[in-house]
């Protein structure tokens, strides 16, 4: 996992890199540290990290100009400030997670957590996604399904339109509402969408949803899928 700090305090800064790599070990193959959000933007141009641990007051700049960036990256960012009357606007942009300072080794560790996969406390209200000039804020309400697409991920929209996010797939499910279910390796969908679990030629499924459209379901996750539909096992 690589990381990077962005805290213009040098002491905090030791703090948290100290706490990571011993709650983390061999785990944390990178910790770089930035004190001004113009090094910051250098670093991630040059070798973007897995995870971004940053401060919202630098020096008295304003960590948001630099979130509204980095949360439309391929990798998570965690927010670690005292002003946690801003943690309810982070979230709502797409962190993975907001630490309160002071932090200590447990809060830390439910970081790492979620990092490795857990569900985020609070989901994203909105996806930042980067286009040519510009970061548009995409309502999660108005997302019908992702699709993966590589590495990337594509939104597609209740209105039938396209945005291509850097996320992966998994990284968009730890910070998504717990209403999107991965019912394939290249699909997740909102559960209250499947109007029906359709079986196909050769033991093969798909979920038909309320739009009408109709998407592959993977082996592995039929039985889960029919569970959380509140499907018995022998139903279609």
């Amino acid at each position: 996992m690589r990381v990077l700090i962005v805290e213009d305090e040098r002491i905090i800064a030791q703090r948290l890199e100290r706490l990571l790599r011993g709650l983390a070990g061999s785990e944390l193959t990178r910790v770089d540290v930035s004190p001004t959000l113009t090094d910051a933007r250098a670093v991630l141009d040059a070798m973007p990290p897995d995870v971004v641990f940053l401060d919202l007051n630098l020096h008295g700049e304003d960590g948001f100009d630099l979130l509204r960036d980095v949360v439309a990256g391929a990798f998570h960012t965690v927010v670690v400030s005292a002003h946690t009357e801003r943690a309810l606007e982070a979230f709502e942009v797409g962190v993975l997670d907001f630490v309160p300072k002071p932090f200590d080794q447990d809060r830390l560790a439910l970081t790492l957590d979620r990092l490795r996969g857990a569900r985020a406390a609070h989901p994203a209200a909105t996806l930042a996604v980067r286009s040519p000039g510009r970061i548009e804020l995409v309502p999660v309400a108005d997302i019908a399904h992702v699709h993966a697409a590589d590495s990337y991920a594509e939104l597609v929209l209740r209105d039938g339109s396209v945005r291509l996010h850097a996320k992966s797939l998994e990284r968009l499910l730890t910070i998504l509402p717990t209403s999107f279910v991965q019912i394939h390796r290249s699909y997740l969908v909102r559960l209250g969408d499947i109007v029906q679990l359709r079986v196909r030629p050769g033991s093969r499924y798909s979920a038909v949803l309320r739009s009408g459209v109709e998407l592959p379901v993977g082996r592995t996750r039929v039985d889960d899928l029919r569970k959380r539909l509140g499907l018995h096992t022998d139903s279609p």
